[in-house]
């Protein structure tokens, strides 16, 4: 009885902030068609439909209370489904449905809140008796698409010229890690691929789903990659070149995406300041804007985790018995000694700490105890596609290879203002 005394002050107090009258909710008559409107898993003419978003001062038991729920059955409602939904997580702005009674009273017989555009929760209270709730996804719509591309000054602009999404540079810079250096693409690179984009209800875009093939041709040499499951059983997914060879590497081409190399490994560099004596620079370094995240290039175990002199915050990592890593100036560690990483995981980001002129990781590379440049290095390559499963992976990716082949260089229209 406390709970529900407390429940209907509450909604007493939330109940006194009127709406505007331009956020009227929209009441979604149904008109009578021969092939019934179905959303949700439910037959949308069955009901009396109200279609509304989250705004300040709603909860869930206030929008129920006014679409005559009582408090009591409220309550029942919330612990019963709490374990599957916290209706506190209710946010601004999202879409929620309300199907009612189609009667004098309109009661509500469902609850449906989308956190996102695909996923849904319905609160089913239709039986009097029986509260539950779960949580479900709109059927998607996947439509394979082609694209190309000619490097005029870097791989994001390239996209942006025509018309694509900044998400496909950020897939192809995950799949060629290993393969290019982003960092150093010449003007004349150019790349095609295949990818599939996601749509709802047949028209409402979602966004990009993956990356089927590609192949970026790089100083006049390609780079095939196309996905394929490798593992059906554990579900492995990964990109291998047009003999089966698998793109990635051991280590990552670079510990920051989409940097510049500001400063190169050399053992022999002079510097004005310092009188012009031999004042070696024993690491590669990318400068990159505050805040960047810094990635472990290879899977390994954190050796260092501290602060030291000109180094400033670094971490150095032991990927085995002949190659460690370190990296240094950082604005703050992300990792502990002794704590266990996977490639690419976040161990730190970009800052100033140290003896640094600007914003940048020194990137340190260690084979067989000594410092060499990781740029120079001919670095292992992780193991080929199983060779029971090559036989299969050929005549899978044929036709792909063809399509890909296939796809022509549009000429892109370029803003003159952006010249």
């Amino acid at each position: 009885m406390q709970k529900i005394a407390w429940l209907a002050i509450l909604f007493i107090g939330l109940y006194s902030c009127k709406k505007e009258e331009s956020e009227t909710p929209i009441i979604v008559k149904q008109e009578k068609k021969n092939a019934p409107k179905y959303e949700f898993g439910f037959n949308l003419d069955e009901f009396d439909v109200l279609v509304d978003t989250i705004r300040s001062g709603d909860s869930f038991g206030k929008i129920l209370f006014e679409n005559h729920i009582g408090f009591g059955k409220i309550e029942e409602i919330v612990q019963a489904t709490k374990d599957t939904f916290d209706v506190k997580r209710l946010n601004i702005g999202k879409r929620y449905t309300v199907l009612r009674s189609k009667d004098s009273i309109q009661k509500a017989k469902y609850f449906i809140y989308q956190p996102g555009k695909i996923d849904y929760v319905v609160f089913d209270f239709a039986n009097d008796s029986i509260s539950k709730a779960y949580t479900a996804k709109k059927p998607i719509k996947l439509v394979e698409k082609t694209a190309s591309g000619v490097i005029t000054s870097n791989l994001s602009q390239t996209l942006d010229d025509a018309g694509l999404s900044i998400y496909i540079a950020h897939e192809l810079a995950d799949i060629y890690a290993w393969s290019i250096d982003f960092f150093r693409l010449q003007k004349g690179d150019s790349f095609k691929l295949t990818y599939t984009e996601q749509y709802i209800e047949d028209s409402i875009y979602v966004g990009i789903k993956d990356i089927k093939s590609a192949v970026f041709i790089h100083n006049n040499t390609p780079f095939y990659a196309f996905d394929y499951h490798s593992d059906v059983v554990e579900g492995i997914t990964d990109y291998y070149d047009e003999t089966g060879k698998t793109l990635r590497s051991q280590f990552l081409k670079a510990p920051v995406k989409f940097s510049r190399i500001s400063s190169r490994y050399n053992p022999n560099r002079r510097i004005k300041y310092y009188g012009y004596k031999k004042r070696p620079h024993l690491g590669t370094d990318f400068a990159a804007p505050i805040g960047t995240p810094i990635l472990a290039t290879a899977s390994g175990t954190v050796i260092e985790s501290t602060r030291r002199g000109g180094n400033g915050k670094f971490v150095k990592i032991r990927h085995n018995s002949t190659y460690s890593t370190q990296y240094l100036h950082m604005r703050n560690q992300n990792v502990r000694k002794g704590q266990t990483v996977k490639q690419g995981d976040v161990i730190g980001w970009i800052g100033m700490t140290g003896n640094s002129g600007g914003p940048h990781v020194c990137y340190r590379f260690w084979k067989n105890g000594r410092q060499v440049d990781p740029l120079r290095e001919k670095l292992p390559s992780a193991k080929p596609i199983n060779a029971a499963l090559k036989d299969e992976y050929l005549a899978y990716i044929q036709p792909l290879k063809a399509k890909l082949d296939a796809i022509r260089f549009e000429p892109i229209e370029i803003n003159k203002n952006n010249n």
